[in-house]
This record gives C-alpha cells, sequence and structure tokens, in this order.
C-alpha cells in the first residue's frame, strides 16, 4: 500500500538506493535541492533530516526565500510494517504551506513529488498526490498550485485525476490548480 512517512533515521538504506536509482535526475519534492555537495551518504541524510526538521516546524525562523514545508517519503509498507525497513522508499511529496515566492507562485507550487523511475505508472503517485492533498486541507489551504513539466504526460493525468485544472501552459511548465 502507498502511503506518506515523515522522513526518519530507520529508512536511510532505503533512501540511499532510492536517491542511487533517481541518478542525476531531479527528484521533485525531496528538499535535496538545499545542500550543497548531494550524495546519497549519511552526512547528506542527516543534514537532509535537520532541513526537514526544521521547514515542517511552524515556529521556526527560515532563511529569505524558504516556506514552511511538510516533507514525506512516499513509501509502500506503510506504519504497519513489522521492520520498518520493509517500508520501501518510492519517492518524495513536499506539501507547502504557503507559495509566498516568486519561484513557488511560478514553477514550484505547493506540491511537488516524484516517484523513483522503477516504480513509476503503479498509481503510487495518485494515493500519494491524494494523501498530500488532505494535509494540504489540513494546514488550512483551500486550493492549491502544482505544476509540472509540459512534457510530463503521467504527471499531468495524475494532477488531473485528483481534480487539476489547467491555468496556463507556458513552454516552462503547466499550472494546474485543485480547489481543496
Amino acid at each position: 500500500m502507498t502511503d506518506l512517512a515523515l522522513p526518519a533515521a530507520d529508512l536511510f538504506d532505503t533512501w540511499a538506493d532510492c536517491v542511487r536509482e533517481f541518478g542525476d535526475d531531479r527528484r521533485d519534492g525531496s528538499g535535496d535541492w538545499q545542500i550543497e555537495h548531494f550524495g546519497a551518504d549519511r552526512a547528506t541524510f542527516d543534514a537532509l533530516l535537520e532541513i526537514c526538521r526544521t521547514e515542517a516546524d511552524p515556529t521556526s525562523t527560515l532563511p529569505e526565500g524558504h516556506v514552511h514545508c511538510d516533507y514525506y517519503w512516499i513509501v509502500e509498507g506503510g506504519e504497519d510494517a513489522d521492520d520498518p525497513t520493509e517500508r520501501g522508499l518510492i519517492g518524495f511529496m513536499a506539501v507547502r504551506h504557503s507559495i509566498d515566492t516568486e519561484f513557488l507562485r511560478t514553477l514550484g507550487g505547493h506540491i511537488g513529488y516524484s516517484i523513483r523511475p522503477s516504480r513509476r505508472r503503479r498509481g503510487h503517485a495518485s494515493r500519494a498526490l491524494g494523501l498530500a492533498l488532505d494535509r494540504a486541507r489540513e494546514v488550512g489551504l483551500d486550493r492549491v498550485l502544482i505544476t509540472c513539466d509540459p512534457d510530463n504526460v503521467g504527471s499531468a493525468r495524475v494532477i488531473e485525476g485528483q481534480g487539476g485544472v489547467l491555468d496556463i501552459a507556458p513552454s516552462d511548465n503547466c499550472r494546474y490548480w485543485i480547489t481543496l
């Protein structure tokens, strides 16, 4: 079953495996763009966990250009798995509490996500996005902006399947709004 899990230390091995599978491809929703020398190693992982904790804390003061954000790891197996290592990481999800930067208003949106290549086309993104929309409601959003590349037909279908309405489709990205 597809579920969202908070980033946690016991998921290092499956995180590293997932990151290696992505290779040099973007990992939208992971938050790892904030780490200067990114690698699938323990130091990077620990730095990422700290970023995830800080940005999720609504009382924390964030650097200019950052917004509060809940980062999740999309997993199979969920919290009910007897062994945490059986919660296989299949992707990343970010739910931003606002889009108070130019980048987020034009390119990033409220929600960003990515599924590792070997797990695509199995419904994981649709299920995970549904869960992320629940979280967006919890933080008080009444509509969310989600963007995707114009050539990412799979992501466009996922967004539209969750009620996304295309706002504009410029050459660099497609902007969808979902009313909650």
